[in-house]
């Protein structure tokens, strides 16, 4: 029998051609060189015309017009007789023959205080409007849902009152 022998053979790797890697850039000869020290015309339009809508939109915000004051002095008013109404509805007992008509009373001011202060974008992130506007959804939301004789939750009714407290601490601030 023959026998077959092998004989090892050490393979070696073959290196790899090495490529140079060669980046060109070239300049369109349509462009201008830029300019570095000169402000182009157009550059000067946009910088006035930012700053001058910068200034506009910061106004407002610097000093209020006696129109924006007494606005002011309206929804100071009106958020704390909305806040008083709560509170005296909310303190009144199930048993008290006047209930239905308070909670209905409760209803339409906290209807209309909505109505007028939603719009109002100026409002929107003040302190005071979240907090009344949190408190009146969830009295309306309960009355609604449960008929306007149903006592309010005991846990509900505190976070009403404490986002009542917190809104009038808010007003009283100008916040």
């Amino acid at each position: 029998m023959a026998s077959a022998s092998a004989t090892a053979t050490l393979l070696k790797p073959t290196p790899l051609p090495q490529h140079k890697l060669i980046i060109t850039a070239s300049v369109s000869p349509s462009l201008p060189p830029p300019r570095r020290n000169n402000l182009l015309r157009r550059d000067l339009l946009s910088l006035s015309a930012a700053s001058t809508l910068l200034l506009t939109q910061s106004l407002p915000f610097l000093a209020p017009s006696p129109a924006s004051a007494a606005e002011d002095e309206e929804y100071v008013k009106d958020t704390s007789a909305v806040i008083s109404k709560v509170r005296t509805t909310l303190s009144m007992e199930r048993t008290d023959p006047n209930v239905a008509d308070a909670v209905a009373e409760l209803r339409e001011v906290s209807n209309s205080w909505v109505a007028k202060y939603r719009k109002e974008k100026a409002l929107l992130g003040k302190a005071s409007f979240r907090d009344i506007y949190s408190a009146l959804n969830a009295v309306s939301g309960h009355y609604v849902s449960f008929g306007p004789t149903a006592p309010i939750p005991a846990k509900r009714k505190a976070r009403i009152l404490e986002e009542m407290e917190t809104a009038e601490k808010a007003l009283s601030r100008g916040r």
